[in-house]
């Protein structure tokens, strides 16, 4: 199985029947040490894999470096064994590229990522990154398009049923990155640190859609990323449409069929605008 998913044994219980021995597929969540250059910064709970990614996310969306070029490598630790450690990662910054502690933004909200402390919060992380211009909205017709191609992308959530998503298209909803991982946050940093490393940050005129809900942590990383529209297929809770509104980015949620399979889509715009 791939890294992301493990096999367990359970006790299947199906109406009224006696249990039965069988196995099923888990998602998989281990801890990941985040350092930069030697100094530890985080401890995150994720699902193995695209660690590079994962990090060099983490990185800009924290305030840590800007682009790429504040980056020469992203590199495994070795553990007591001398063999490189699968759980901790270290970034060897650029020449001049050093660590500003006082611009982890996550050391300013509460763990929850369901709100933000006050004003005095919402202040410090406009200080690190400011609202967007104004941009063109994104259209209806590709935002209703998005879900299903989402959903396309979701091998390991077909599988297991315990994996969120987050994917970036472009304006006319061609797929640029999609990853997978049992925290929203590191999913979102998955893919933006697959743009990192790619050079395509900032994320201008792109898309972002997660499967699940949208809270204000999500949209301040967006915003870090560049990425002026954010959709979910769940809700928004009311800090992410305060700061949507205020980072001058457009915020969609409930991008799902109003009905059934196959019925027309529905969307709800908290920020913003759409086209069409």
């Amino acid at each position: 199985m791939p890294p992301a998913i493990l096999a367990k044994p359970i006790q299947r219980l199906e109406g009224g029947g006696a249990a039965v021995a069988a196995e099923d597929a888990v998602a998989v969540e281990e801890p990941l040490e985040i350092r930069f250059a030697g100094r530890s910064v985080a401890v995150v709970m994720r699902t193995p894999g695209n660690d590079r990614e994962l990090a060099a996310g983490f990185f800009v969306t924290e305030g840590i470096i800007r682009t790429g070029d504040d980056l020469l490598d992203l590199v495994r630790c070795r553990g007591d064994s001398g063999e490189p450690s699968s759980n901790v990662i270290d970034a060897v910054p650029s020449p001049g590229v050093i660590l500003d502690e006082a611009r982890l933004t996550r050391h300013l909200f509460t763990a929850s990522s369901c709100g933000i402390c006050g004003k005095a919060t919402l202040a410090a992380i406009r200080g690190i990154f400011p609202p967007l211009p104004p941009a063109a909205p994104p259209r209806r017709d590709v935002l209703a398009s998005l879900p299903g191609r989402l959903r396309a992308a979701q091998t390991a959530f077909a599988v297991t049923g315990g994996l969120h998503a987050c994917a970036v298209f472009d304006a006319d909803g061609n797929l640029e990155g999609a990853h997978e991982d049992v925290g929203r946050h590191n999913a979102l940093d998955k893919v933006i640190g697959r743009a990192v490393l790619d050079g395509r940050v900032p994320l201008a005129g792109r898309i972002v859609l997660v499967s699940g809900r949208v809270s204000f942590e999500l949209m301040q990383k967006a915003l870090a990323a560049g990425a002026g529209c954010v959709a979910a297929i769940s809700a928004p809770t009311s800090a992410a449409v305060e700061f949507a509104v205020e980072s001058g980015q457009t915020l969609v949620g409930f991008l799902r069929p109003a009905g059934g399979p196959g019925s027309p889509m529905r969307m709800n715009v908290y920020a913003g605008t759409v086209a069409g």
